[in-house]
């Protein structure tokens, strides 16, 4: 998965492993001081497990890129100063430490920056068709704390004492 050549969003879904140091990057504008990565990452436990060895992400393919859009509007529609903003979430069997999914923005400040990366994130776990599958020691099932998919703009505004998911 490549930068795209031209615009300011960066949005996909793939089985490639992420490009976190080209993502940051391409969202670093001279008009933008202050780009905020969020990566999340494979962990070892679940809520009730202690022994996840990896997970399988699977998603609506046809679904994913449209909904990325809509985040982005919104995003944008709440912070109009915000630069670049990438989405990928990466789909297929994922090991421990390796990242599922990247929101990164820029911004000329870090509030602004900072806002609109957790307003990215929250919005793509809850309105995105992507799901998880936990594979432990033991068994497998599907991630804990799934939840009805919502609209980007339902999403509140995170301040950082609210989380959605």
């Amino acid at each position: 998965m490549r930068a795209p050549d031209t615009g300011n969003d960066w949005l996909g879904l793939t089985d490639a492993e992420l490009p976190i140091g080209e993502m940051y990057h391409w969202c670093v504008r001279p008009d933008c001081g202050a780009v905020v990565l969020f990566s999340g990452t494979v962990r070892d436990h679940a809520e009730g497990r202690s022994d996840v060895t990896h997970l399988e992400y699977e998603a609506y393919d046809e679904m994913v890129v449209p909904k990325l859009d809509e985040i982005v509007a919104e995003t944008r529609a709440r912070w109009p100063e915000v630069g670049r903003l990438a989405l990928v979430h990466r789909i297929g069997r994922l090991e421990l430490g390796e990242s599922s999914v990247v929101a990164a923005v820029s911004a000329p400040h870090r509030p602004e920056a900072f806002a609109a990366a957790r307003f990215a994130i929250d919005a793509l776990k809850v309105s995105v068709p992507v799901w998880k599958r936990e594979i432990w020691s033991g068994g497998s099932d599907w991630g804990t704390g799934a939840a009805d998919l919502v609209e980007a703009s339902e999403v509140g505004n995170s301040s950082g004492s609210e989380m959605t998911q």
